[in-house]
């Protein structure tokens, strides 16, 4: 298809309102399973000059790509990150969602709960775990510890022991199968401490990689870890009001080398996801990319100055959230709101598990 662009979305002196970035999606197009072979998703191929879309298969990336340019991908792995079980003293059910490890062997993690625990309680989770509430925090948060692990596996260890893979509430609500340990991770995850899945990476499978390699397209990692903030809709009507919760982010210096190389062969740089271009932006807000190590709360709204991103590759987010707010920074705001009405209209499959979106 198709049809020309509308003028991009421009700020102004006036409250931008939440409600330009809301669609109408059938509940039916909210993927529960991920298509197989990965790579046989749909792809919904944008295109920023001339305003216009076509349909493809993932599989057809390297139709799109050229030689030297450069994918930057989010290497982390989701965490089994939800536990579940019930409290010693009264048997009521007990739900958590581990968010990092603390001091003093200690671990973060927000609850949903009935009842009003209190500290000193004993919770056990999983196979057995049994965990000592601490401290409560705010908003569902608490502090606890692992009993008995003082000495014993890694907090990794015993979160792949006792722990659920946290898919997101519109998927089985929540309910995950053994299937999602590998559907909700990417075939590159190796850096341990997401709660969600960096979900662009989904449709990348070994082959296709291979193929890309093998066209002259390089890979380059980063890490962001992605938090519960991320996939949450914004609740204000005025969208720069927004604050986004900060999350561990790291790039390197041999993926800031691959930047500088690609950009200096006049490849393109294209980020796998929103992860990888906050991560990508936040390296480069002095305008040169630069290695880093530390949390990022970087907001991409219409108006920002991206300085890295040529490309993205992105799936279908929900309405209202932050990320649609970010590819619509980077793509244009009705652009952007046409494309995904045309998704609807040709069903594709949206949120995590769903199709992916390219623009250029």
């Amino acid at each position: 298809m198709v049809r020309p662009a509308p003028p991009y979305f421009k700020v102004n002196d006036r409250p931008v309102n939440i409600e330009l970035f809301d669609f109408h999606l059938p509940p039916e197009l909210i993927a529960q399973t991920p298509v197989e072979p990965r790579d046989q998703s749909r792809l919904m191929v944008l295109d920023r000059r001339s305003g216009t879309w076509s349909h493809h298969r993932f599989g057809d990336l390297p139709k799109f790509l050229l030689k030297n340019d450069l994918i930057v991908r989010n290497n982390t792995r989701v965490l089994p990150a939800r536990l579940i079980g019930s409290r010693d003293r009264t048997g009521g059910q007990w739900e958590c969602l581990f968010l990092n490890p603390a001091q003093d062997g200690c671990w973060n993690v927000i609850t949903q709960t009935r009842g009003k625990p209190q500290p000193g309680e004993v919770v056990t989770v999983g196979q057995g775990l049994q965990l000592k509430l601490v401290q409560k925090l705010d908003r569902g948060a608490w502090l606890v510890r692992p009993l008995n692990s003082d000495s014993g596996p890694s907090f990794q260890d015993l979160l792949e022991l006792h722990g659920h893979i946290p898919l997101p509430h519109y998927i089985r609500a929540g309910q995950d199968q053994p299937e999602d340990r590998a559907w909700y991770q990417t075939v590159f995850a190796n850096e341990a401490g997401s709660v969600a899945a960096p979900t662009a990476g989904l449709h990348f499978t070994p082959r296709l990689i291979d193929e890309l390699q093998s066209s002259g397209v390089s890979f380059a990692d980063v890490t962001l870890h992605v938090g519960i903030g991320t996939f949450q809709p914004i609740r204000v009507e005025n969208i720069e009001e927004h604050v986004l919760h900060a999350e561990v982010a790291e790039l390197k210096e041999d993926t800031e080398e691959s930047v500088e190389l690609a950009k200096s062969r006049g490849g393109r740089v294209i980020a796998v996801g929103t992860t990888s271009t906050r991560t990508l932006e936040t390296s480069a807000r002095s305008g040169k990319v630069q290695p880093f190590r530390h949390e990022t709360a970087l907001y991409i709204k219409p108006g920002f100055q991206f300085n890295v991103l040529d490309g993205l590759i992105t799936n279908f987010h929900l309405p209202k959230s932050s990320l649609i707010v970010l590819v619509s920074a980077f793509a244009g705001h009705e652009f952007v709101m046409e494309a995904y009405r045309e998704a609807v209209r040709e069903g594709y499959r949206f949120y995590s598990y769903g199709d992916a979106m390219l623009i250029l």
